[in-house]
C-alpha cells in the first residue's frame, strides 16, 4: 500500500504523476514506480528502491507521455525491492497496475495462473492482477478485463490500470481503499489522496467500494462493477484546503508546522460550534439524528493508534459531562469477538484521515448489526465520513507528518464539544456548559503560551537524547495523555517508551527505575494531583530520574522533579488538550537532536488502509 496516482490528458503526463507521488511523500513508502503511454501506446517504465529522487535519477530526460499512473510502495507483500516495487506488469507487459490494498486469495490465484502458464516477477500480491487482466482481455477492451478480472478477486484494493492496447483509456477501481477522481480542463486523475492532485484542480468525485471509473481525455465514466454495466451519476465535491496549506511554511520539518499550528486547530476546531454564552453546542453534522440521540444509553469508541487514546479521553468526557456508559476498543479487534450491542448503542469511528482500514471495518460491521454509526475525521470526503450516518469535522487541515499531532488535538476537541452536547441532552446544566465552552474557547491562548517555551523544552530534551527507555505516567484524563506521549517518541526517534496508569506504575515497571532509566509525569492540580506526586516520589525513593508536566507556579511538584515543563492552569476535563503539546515538541525535539527523519518515520505510513 501507499500512495497512487494516476492521469489522462493533454500535459506531460509522466511530469505529473512523478510530481503526484511526491506530494504523498508523506505517506510512508519504501519504492517508487512509473509506467506512461503516448498515442501510439509506445512505454515508458521506470522503478526504484528508496525515496522517490532516487526514480528520478532515472528519468533525466522523459518523453511526452499522455497518460500515466505512478506508486510509492510501502511493502506489506515481498521485501523492498525494484522487482516488487509498483507498478506491477502482465506476461507481455501489456498490462500495468498500481494498488493499495491485500488480495487475500492470492496465493490461490498465482497458483492457478502459473498453472495456465503466467510467469510471476515478484513476491507481491499484486501482481495477480495485471496477469488476471491479461487473462480476462477480449473484444470488450480494457474495461471489461478489469471487470471480470476483479469478480475473481478477494480482498481490499485501489486500483489504477493502463494497457498498451488501449492507450487512451485508464481505469481506476476501489474496494476498501481510498481512490477519488480529479477532473481538470481536458485531464482528469485518480488518486489515493487528494493531496497529490489538489495544485492541478480541486473538484474530486469520491469513489465508493465497487465502484469503477474510466477516464479518456475526453472524459469520464463511472459504473458499479460488481453488478451491471450501468452509468453511476455522481457528486462531484470541492476540497476545501489549498496547496500552501500543505507546506512547510518556514518551519524545518512538517511536524514541528503542525505542532505550532496548535492555538489557530483549536480555535478552528471549536469555529461556530461552542455558544458559550448560552452553554449550548451546535454540531451540523449531527443535527440530521438530533432525535436519535436522546435515546442512546451505551456508546462504544472504536479508534486505532493516536486515535484510541483520544478515544479513551472520550470516554472520561462522556461519561462525566453525559452520565453516558462508555466503552473504548480497538477498530483491530472489535469485528473479531462476540461482541452484545443493544437496540440503544451507537458506535463512535474516530480515524484521522477516515481511510484506517480496521476502523472503516468496524463502521461497516455496526451498520450490518443495525447500529447508529458516527464518526469523527478530518478529511472530508473520506471513506469513514461517508460510511457513518452522521458525524463531526475536526477542521484540523492537511496534516502531512506521520505521527499525528494537531489531529489529536482536533479530535480532543471535538471529543470535548460533542460530550457537551450530549450533556444537554442528558444530565448537564446550562451554567456548568457555559463554564466549560468559556475554557474551551481559551485554550487557543493558553497552547500559545506552551509554544512559547518550546526552547526551554528542547534543552530538557538534549539532556536526555542518549536515553535508551522512558516511562510517562498519567491518572485518570492525563493517562491516555502519557500513552501518546510515549506513542511520539517511539514513533519519531525509536527510542523505547511506555505509557502507564501512575497508579499501576507500582506493580511491575518500578522495577526498571534506576538512575538512567527517567520517567515523564503529568501532575496537575486536580482530582488526582496528590495520587500522582506520590507515585513521584517513589520513582525519586529509586533514583529515578523525572521530568514533570505540571501548572505553572507549582513550587512543589517543581520541587520533586529534575526537569520541570509548566502549563497554564486548566479545568482537568480540558487538560489533556494543553498537556500533550510538552510532549509532542518533547519527542520532536529528541528525535531531531538525534538525527532522524521526523516526518517520515521508518516503517510507517500516514493512512494505514490495509488491515
Amino acid at each position: 500500500m501507499c500512495g497512487i496516482v494516476g492521469y489522462i490528458g493533454k500535459k506531460n503526463a509522466i511530469k505529473i504523476a512523478l510530481e503526484g507521488i511526491k506530494r504523498l511523500e508523506y505517506r510512508g513508502y519504501d519504492s517508487a514506480g512509473i509506467a506512461a503511454l503516448d498515442n501510439g501506446g509506445r512505454l515508458f517504465f521506470k522503478k526504484a528502491v528508496g525515496k522517490i529522487a532516487a526514480l528520478e535519477n532515472k528519468i533525466k530526460n522523459p518523453p511526452f507521455a499522455h497518460c500515466a499512473i505512478a506508486h510509492s510502495r510501502w511493502a506489506t507483500h515481498g521485501e523492498p525491492t525494484v522487482a516488487n516495487a509498483h507498478p506491477h506488469s502482465c506476461c507481455k507487459e501489456d498490462v500495468f497496475v498500481v494498488h493499495n490494498g491485500i488480495i487475500e486469495n492470492y496465493n490461490f490465484l498465482r497458483d492457478a495462473l502459473r498453472r495456465e502458464g503466467h510467469v510471476f516477477k515478484s513476491e507481491t500480491d499484486t501482481e495477480v492482477l495485471a496477469h488476471l487482466i491479461e487473462r480476462s482481455f477480449g473484444a470488450n477492451g480494457l474495461e471489461s478485463a478489469v471487470r471480470e478480472a476483479l469478480r475473481h478477486v478477494k480482498g481490499t484494493f485501489g486500483l489504477a490500470v493502463i494497457s498498451r492496447r488501449h492507450p487512451n483509456q485508464l481505469v481506476a477501481a476501489r474496494r476498501g481503499s481510498p481512490l477519488l477522481i480529479g477532473i481538470g480542463k481536458d485531464e482528469y486523475f485518480a488518486a489515493s489522496d487528494a493531496a497529490a492532485l489538489v495544485s492541478h484542480t480541486k473538484r474530486v468525485i469520491y469513489l465508493n467500494d465497487n465502484e469503477m471509473a474510466v477516464l479518456t481525455p475526453e472524459g469520464y465514466d463511472i459504473f458499479d462493477f460488481s453488478s451491471s454495466k450501468k452509468k453511476l451519476s455522481k457528486t462531484i465535491d470541492t476540497i476545501d484546503w489549498s496547496l500552501e496549506e500543505s507546506q512547510k511554511g518556514g518551519y524545518a520539518h512538517f511536524m514541528e508546522k503542525e505542532i505550532f499550528e496548535a492555538p489557530q486547530v483549536i480555535k478552528n476546531t471549536i469555529g461556530g460550534r461552542a455558544i458559550a454564552k448560552e452553554g449550548e453546542v451546535k454540531l451540523g453534522g449531527l443535527e440530521p439524528i438530533e432525535d436519535r440521540l436522546y435515546d442512546i444509553d451505551r456508546l462504544v469508541i472504536v479508534s486505532c493508534g493516536t486515535s484510541y487514546y483520544s478515544a479513551l479521553i472520550g470516554k472520561y468526557l462522556f461519561e462525566e459531562f453525559a452520565g453516558l456508559p462508555v466503552e473504548v476498543e480497538h477498530a483491530s479487534e472489535f469485528r473479531y469477538h462476540s461482541f452484545p450491542f443493544g437496540r440503544k448503542t451507537a458506535v463512535l469511528a474516530i480515524s484521522q484521515s477516515g481511510e484506517t482500514a480496521d476502523t472503516l471495518e468496524a463502521v461497516k460491521e455496526a451498520k450490518r448489526k443495525r447500529i447508529l454509526t458516527l464518526g469523527i475525521v478530518n478529511v472530508v470526503g473520506s471513506s469513514i465520513a461517508r460510511e457513518a450516518e452522521a458525524g463531526v469535522y475536526n477542521h484540523a487541515g492537511p496534516e502531512i507528518a506521520v505521527a499525528s499531532t494537531k489531529a489529536f488535538l482536533s479530535q480532543l476537541t471535538v471529543l470535548v464539544l460533542m460530550a457537551v452536547h450530549f450533556g444537554r441532552l442528558r444530565r448537564l446544566g446550562k451554567e456548568e456548559a457555559k463554564k466549560i465552552l468559556a475554557d474551551l474557547l481559551s485554550l487557543p491562548g493558553k497552547a500559545e503560551r506552551i509554544l512559547r517555551g518550546a526552547s526551554a523544552i528542547k534543552k530538557i530534551a538534549a539532556k536526555f537524547k542518549d536515553s535508551s527507555n522512558f516511562l510517562y505516567l498519567g491518572r485518570k484524563y492525563s493517562w491516555p495523555v502519557a500513552l501518546e506521549g510515549a506513542l511520539k517518541l517511539k514513533e519519531i526517534s525509536y527510542i523505547h517508551a511506555e505509557g502507564y496508569p501512575a497508579g499501576e506504575m507500582k506493580h511491575g515497571p518500578i522495577a526498571l527505575i534506576d538512575s538512567s532509566f527517567p520517567t515523564i509525569a503529568i501532575a496537575l492540580k486536580d482530582s488526582v494531583y496528590e495520587k500522582v506526586l506520590s507515585n513521584v516520589e517513589e520513582i525519586k525513593a529509586r533514583q529515578g530520574k523525572v521530568i514533570l508536566i505540571c501548572e505553572e507556579k507549582d513550587r512543589r511538584a517543581a520541587g520533586i522533579a529534575d526537569e520541570t515543563i509548566f502549563i497554564p492552569k486548566v479545568s482537568e476535563p480540558l487538560s489533556p488538550i494543553l498537556s500533550v503539546i510538552p510532549l509532542q515538541l518533547f519527542a520532536y525535539y529528541l528525535a531531531v537532536l538525534k538525527g532522524y527523519d521526523v516526518d517520515k518515520p521508518r516503517n510507517l505510513a500516514k493512512s494505514v488502509t490495509v488491515e
